[in-house]
């Protein structure tokens, strides 16, 4: 699953302004409705739910919200680099500046898994992180993350 299967040139978000993990969630959760049509209120309530069963701070300074919504009709992600990194209670206990922010429909089971894995994978990739890190633009912060299209070989 290329991840430009559920990432807009739209849906990228260079350099968001945000105090806490909290304003993070309901920034994404307000560019999300924009994009989906979904009620924004929703979306963040989603957000907050699945951080309540713990954080989705993976580490390195990135984290991968998500949630799945009734009402939605397809995998979508957003992608955003936060201007100062903010506590999100990662595994790693070091702050969050890379947030990739995944919705699913309610019954997406299966491919909502796959779609956090790629995700989980593509900012894995060697050297990844630090090119987004060094974007001050949408389109070179999507061109970075469009660059990666086909998982790897297990």
């Amino acid at each position: 699953m290329p991840l430009l299967d559920f990432l807009d040139p739209k849906a990228v978000l260079p350099a968001l302004k945000v105090s806490g993990k909290k304003q993070a969630l309901q920034e994404l959760a307000s560019h999300a409705a924009a994009l989906t049509g979904l009620d924004a209120r929703s979306i963040f309530e989603a957000l907050l739910q699945r951080e309540r069963l713990g954080s989705t701070g993976i580490g390195d300074g990135i984290a991968i919200p998500h949630g799945k919504l009734p009402g939605l009709t397809r995998i979508v992600g957003l992608a955003a680099r936060l201007e100062k990194p903010v506590d999100f209670e990662a595994l790693d206990s070091q702050p969050v500046d890379i947030l990739f922010l995944l919705l699913a429909p309610e019954g997406a089971g299966a491919d909502h898994l796959k779609a956090l894995a790629r995700v989980a994978r593509v900012l894995r990739e060697p050297g990844l992180v630090e090119r987004v890190r060094a974007t001050r633009d949408a389109d070179a912060l999507y061109a970075v993350l469009s660059e990666i299209q086909a998982p790897r070989a297990a």
